[in-house]
């Protein structure tokens, strides 16, 4: 079978499997083992990678049997779409993961609920996280962004090398709790026991339990398990808090009609006659935004910085624009205006998504019998999505693995004459598609320019370092984050320079 033969799915023509293809069975794929599976040839914390080798070998359409699952997988940019667009009706979140974070203690929110209590939330959520309401929060985000200044202001003139995923993630709970909850918890200027430190066990036992052969821990626990159940009763207990203060402001009238966070409007919405929605939901939904809040914007965080390092010709042009936007002005007196005029830097997030996916692949699940590009699958059926496929392939994206964040410029030229019927935007998916798209796109954009023009205005890069001294590894743990980076800076001297005409 040749894997980059043509066939035509809803959509239009792909390179998705050999027009001959009718049965999922007869799909190409890795030689399986016996029992297992593909299972053992699979790393947990590379399996990303190890799908994208497959999908070289064997094309953009194949299968993978992982133990007792059997997976279609995809890699064309336009099936996914096409896929991710028929969310809800036909594909859901995987029924696995939302089983154990049940069991974890996780109530379904927003990322994990089906159907109409889906939809319930969704629409709440999405009210929430509106630009127009993200740009209101504004001044409690500089709040968070002057104390990350502060703190590495103190690293600077320490000599300190900075952690640079967990500094980051501090800046995002910080963030999200203040901007979504209402909460000061200002992880930023403490070293005790913050909740950062137990957000930060979540994410990687949900990856671990969901690729488990079997559940030891309904009958064993190891340390990690037990640290891992102290993690979530601390969290669960700072989530109650969060409510009950809530509840407290909003025995005043006025508050109550006019709610000031997510929070807020998500009890409001919930106290609602008929509304359907619970404190369970609610508490769903705040544990939701702090884990998809800290973990996935760090990341992003992290990537685009040690990217910009890796190309300091890109690096000065971004300092430059935000001195020259930002320049004699005040952290405190930032607006978001000022930080959509910060166009370049804005092209290098994307184009560091675009390399550097925090998720580079997505899971759903068959709802009913369906088909994928004329290939019957039953209900239940694991697809996994390869987002990071034709965002690296030449055909689609020219020198597609370079750092060239003016591909994402208006006088750019993002892909190649072959994929020109497609926008950019369609074919790097950072945040999903369709109905399920992230619903806090708008809020992580604001988040990573913000501490990224405070690092450039405030700061000289003095190093990004890797502990081999090679660009940062791979580790997926639920998302994709980098090994080992470090950070070290030097304060600048701020030199008034003109704004933008």
């Amino acid at each position: 079978m040749k894997p980059d033969a043509t066939l035509t799915h809803p959509e239009g023509p792909a390179t998705a499997c050999p027009a001959r293809v009718r049965r999922f069975a007869d799909l190409p794929g890795p030689p399986p083992w016996p029992v297992v599976g593909n299972a053992l040839q699979v790393s947990l914390h590379r399996m990303h990678q190890n799908m994208e080798d497959w999908v070289k070998a064997y094309g953009p359409l194949m299968q993978v049997r992982l133990a007792g699952f059997h997976l279609m997988v995809v890699a064309d940019t336009e099936l996914i779409g096409h896929l991710l667009r028929e969310r809800p009706e036909t594909f859901r979140r995987p029924s696995r993961m939302q089983a154990i974070m049940r069991e974890m203690g996780i109530p379904d929110g927003v990322f994990v609920a089906e159907g109409e209590h889906w939809a319930r939330q969704r629409r709440m959520v999405m009210a929430s996280f509106a630009p127009q309401q993200v740009r209101s929060y504004f001044p409690a985000l500089l709040k968070v962004a002057q104390r990350l200044r502060g703190r590495w202001q103190g690293a600077a003139e320490r000599t300190e090398a900075i952690d640079l995923q967990a500094e980051l993630m501090r800046f995002t709970v910080d963030a999200i709790a203040g901007l979504a909850f209402g909460v000061d918890v200002n992880t930023l200027q403490s070293d005790d026991d913050v909740i950062q430190r137990h957000l930060d066990k979540i994410f990687p036992a949900i990856w671990r339990r969901a690729h488990a052969f079997v559940p030891y821990w309904q009958v064993v626990k190891l340390p990690r398990d037990r640290a891992l159940d102290e993690s979530m009763r601390v969290v669960n207990a700072a989530i109650r808090g969060f409510m009950a203060q809530a509840r407290v402001r909003l025995q005043d009238p006025e508050r109550r009609a006019a709610p000031q966070n997510l929070l807020e409007a998500m009890l409001v919405a919930a106290d609602a006659p008929d509304s359907g929605m619970s404190d369970e939901d609610v508490a769903g939904n705040v544990f939701t935004m702090l884990l998809a809040g800290e973990d996935t914007t760090a990341t992003s965080l992290s990537w685009m910085t040690e990217q910009l390092w890796r190309h300091p010709a890109a690096l000065a042009r971004a300092r430059a624009e935000v001195d020259e936007v930002l320049g004699g002005l005040a952290l405190a007196d930032w607006t978001p205006e000022h930080l959509a005029r910060l166009d370049w830097l804005e092209a290098c997030i994307h184009e560091s998504m675009r390399l550097k996916p925090v998720g580079p692949f997505n899971l759903v699940e068959a709802l009913k019998d369906t088909e994928v590009v004329g290939v019957p699958i039953r209900a239940g059926t694991p697809v996994l999505l390869v987002m990071r496929h034709d965002t690296v392939r030449d055909e689609v994206f020219p020198r597609a693995a370079e750092f060239l964040p003016e591909r994402w410029l208006p006088e750019g030229e993002p892909l190649a004459p072959t994929a020109a019927a497609m926008s950019a935007k369609k074919v790097s998916m950072p945040f999903g598609a369709g109905p399920r798209i992230c619903p806090g796109r708008f809020l992580a954009l604001l988040e990573i320019k913000l501490a990224a023009a405070t690092l450039l205005r405030h700061f000289d890069i003095a190093a990004v370092d890797t502990p081999d001294g090679q660009p940062a590894q791979e580790h997926m743990a639920l998302t994709m984050v980098p090994v080992g980076l470090t950070m070290r800076l030097r304060p600048r001297d701020l030199a008034p320079s003109p704004l933008r005409a």
